[in-house]
């Protein structure tokens, strides 16, 4: 345990490095930039890049990056060294203020959605000091935002901390309401749970499928999969236990506290959980466990798969997203209280998620969606692509009470009149869990379940943490307004059960009778990720975004082009994957194959032996028949995918015709492929099977 807490944020630039190392004005001044948004002087800059560049240096660290969060999914990173070279031939160690502050990349050498001209090439990257900075493999990395030349944000970080903003400035004027006068900030906490598979590098190495696009695009189902459960909860592997081990070590070397981690469903996935974090470090935070996963499983002659669907039939992965509200003094504001007070505050900020989520329900399956997340959503053990909230049985009648004004029991002494001053001790954690719900609250958090595991958790909170405040700030102008606070608090939640209490669900998501019965409550079924950009561009969409400052309408419309580009690349690489490996691969080991049985059919028929051989010409039959359906397979999906490609359509249209054209003939290939698998000598498969890659650590 020493050891834990001797290695915990050594190699972050965190509070306690610079209290120790900062003069208390610098420290002071920076604090105040941090927690109230005081702008920072160059001055203040300079000290604190000195500062900074002399801790690095001890830790071994011999360049710098500002370190950003680009539209491509991932992040990306320019290394500068810390020497300038003196006039005698010498160098010298400098780190300036203006280099913390500000730096420069190449804007049109990143996704912008039509935001800049490829001859308009400048972007620039400003510090986020409320991320602390670290050091890893002797950079220093600086978390920064990205933005244009002429000021449009280029990344996901920059509306994270808009909307953080936004959603800070309302619940603070609704807890003013409620009398608390004390408190100077509220925070969106996140506790992302992260998903994802571990496989040997050498079977990895001979699939283009996982090499190019992340999952297989070829396979049959392996003889045993995750019907046993004995994988879930399992005992962990040797080998996979080094790994969680020097992983582990490093995080906690960057101060990301690393709490659990386990086997999960599927065989070879397993998942990693943080403690809670505000939304911004969290999303940092969560994109450095991605790139840890990916290089300490290289270190252990693995290979970490964060795809949401790498193999069919089995599992896919997802990242829960555990969100709550935190006020800087430390309380939980979706955690029901011990006091009437208390308990009408938690319904209002419960309600304003009801009412969000519902009203919204289409930013928030866009938030989720990405083109792997579209194999995910709906399958083994994932939520449904239909938005719902789970609340619990006794919360839920608790709301459907008020708003209908009967009386709720409270002891068997007898019953209360329904009314802020008189609300019970509210239900906490009454209910068992419901895995099947995409939007779950969990007795002081909501767990977002539909996030896929590759996607930067970025959007998700963005997007959740605007709607959230909009609607916050509606209630906070009602109750501001209000001659009797009390029966307008009620009129509120009365409102929102009656007109959002459709999005509440707490059956099961996976059920076909769940499907109808949404249809019949006119909630969106929104089953594809292209389907879903289109919601950008609705007019409440793009009016609450720029109603709370978080997205410009002309930033909507380049992140509505950048997600249609995105899907339609994915598609077109994942279908010239598969064409490369159904002609090079596949299509001669059938052949060769198929050859094999004529010969010993031939070979028998020759040497004149009176033998059976109706099995072996039955197989050749088998074996012709699918390889001349394998070609006629490949030729439609190059045909659909040529069509795909040189469409003159809208990007949307485009990106339908991927959809609805491309991808399915990709499935059609595959079930011709796959049904060759299970019949082809092993010997002759050209690529590791399921049964190869997921049994084999």
């Amino acid at each position: 345990m020493s050891h834990i807490s001797e290695i915990f944020g050594t190699n972050v630039f965190n509070d306690s490095v610079m209290r120790e190392r900062l003069p208390k004005a610098t420290y002071k001044a920076l604090r105040k930039t941090m927690d109230e948004g005081l702008p920072l002087t160059l001055e203040i800059a300079e000290v604190v890049s000195s500062c900074m560049k002399d801790w690095a240096i001890e830790k071994g660290a011999t360049h710098y990056t500002h370190w950003f969060q680009p539209m491509t999914g991932i992040t990306a990173e320019k290394h500068d060294s810390f020497i300038n070279p003196t006039e005698d031939g010498k160098v010298i160690l400098e780190f300036s203020g203006k280099e913390l502050i500000k730096g420069e990349a190449d804007g049109s050498s990143f996704p912008t959605g039509g935001l800049r001209a490829t001859f308009e090439a400048r972007g620039y990257t400003a510090w986020d000091c409320t991320s602390p900075a670290f050091i890893k493999n002797n950079t220093l990395y600086i978390p920064t935002a990205f933005c244009s030349y002429t000021g449009e944000t280029l990344d996901k970080k920059t509306p994270l901390l808009r909307s953080m903003e936004c959603l800070s400035r309302n619940a603070v004027r609704v807890l003013r309401i409620f009398g608390n006068n004390t408190v100077k900030k509220v925070t969106a906490t996140v506790g992302p749970e992260q998903e994802y598979f571990l496989i040997d590098k050498k079977s990895y190495d001979k699939r283009k499928d996982l090499i190019f696009t992340g999952r297989t695009l070829f396979g049959a189902k392996a003889p045993k999969g995750q019907e046993m459960d004995d994988h879930y909860y399992g005992s962990i592997k040797d080998r996979v236990s080094a790994f969680m081990k020097d992983l582990d070590e490093e995080l906690w070397k960057l101060g990301i506290s690393a709490k659990t981690e386990h086997n999960e469903v599927a065989p070879a996935q397993h998942e990693l959980a943080p403690i809670f974090s505000n939304a911004n470090i969290a999303t940092d935070h969560n994109q450095i466990i991605m790139e840890l996963l990916k290089s300490v499983a290289l270190r252990h002659g693995l290979v970490c798969l964060l795809h949401e669907k790498p193999f069919a039939g089995v599992n896919g992965s997802g990242k829960h997203n555990n969100w709550s509200l935190t006020t800087n003094d430390g309380q939980n504001l979706l955690d029901p209280g011990k006091t009437p007070h208390e308990n009408a505050q938690f319904l209002i900020f419960l309600c304003a998620v009801i009412k969000a989520v519902d009203e919204y329900a289409d930013l928030l399956r866009l938030a989720a969606g990405n083109p792997g997340n579209d194999h995910r959503l709906g399958a083994n053990e994932a939520p449904p692509a239909i938005i719902s909230i789970f609340l619990g049985e006794p919360l839920t009648k608790i709301l459907e009470q008020i708003a209908s004004g009967e009386d709720i029991c409270t002891n068997k002494a007898g019953k209360v009149t329904v009314g802020v001053s008189t609300l019970p001790t509210l239900p906490k954690d009454t209910t068992d869990r419901n895995r099947t719900s995409p939007f779950a609250f969990t007795g002081n958090k909501f767990e977002f379940r539909m996030v896929g595991s590759s996607a930067s958790i970025a959007s998700p909170n963005f997007f959740l943490n605007t709607i959230v405040a909009d609607v916050l700030e509606q209630f906070a102008d009602r109750m501001e307004k209000a001659e009797n606070l009390e029966a307008e608090i009620n009129c509120i939640i009365k409102e929102v059960v009656q007109k959002n209490g459709r999005i509440i669900f707490n059956g099961n998501g996976y059920s076909e009778e769940w499907v109808a019965e949404a249809e019949r409550r006119g909630l969106p079924n929104i089953k594809s990720y292209v389907e879903a950009i289109k919601c950008l561009l609705d007019e409440k969409n793009l009016a609450v975004m720029e109603r709370q400052k978080v997205f410009s309408r002309v930033e909507m419309h380049s992140r509505y082009e950048i997600s249609l580009e995105k899907y339609i690349k994915t598609i077109n690489i994942e279908a010239l994957t598969m064409l490369e490996m159904s002609k090079r691969q596949i299509l001669p080991a059938v052949i060769n194959f198929g050859a094999q049985i004529a010969n010993s059919i031939n070979q028998i028929k020759s040497c004149g032996v009176d033998a059976d051989i109706s099995a072996n010409e039955e197989l050749l039959k088998e074996v012709t028949s699918l390889t001349s359906q394998l070609k006629k397979e490949i030729k439609t999906l190059e045909e659909k995918l040529t069509k795909a490609q040189e469409s003159n359509q809208d990007t949307y249209e485009q990106g339908m015709l991927y959809r609805n054209e491309v991808l399915v003939q990709m499935d059609n290939l595959r079930s011709v492929a796959d049904k060759l698998e299970s019949i082809v000598d092993a010997k002759l498969w050209p690529f590791p099977t399921y049964a190869d890659i997921l049994f084999n650590i």
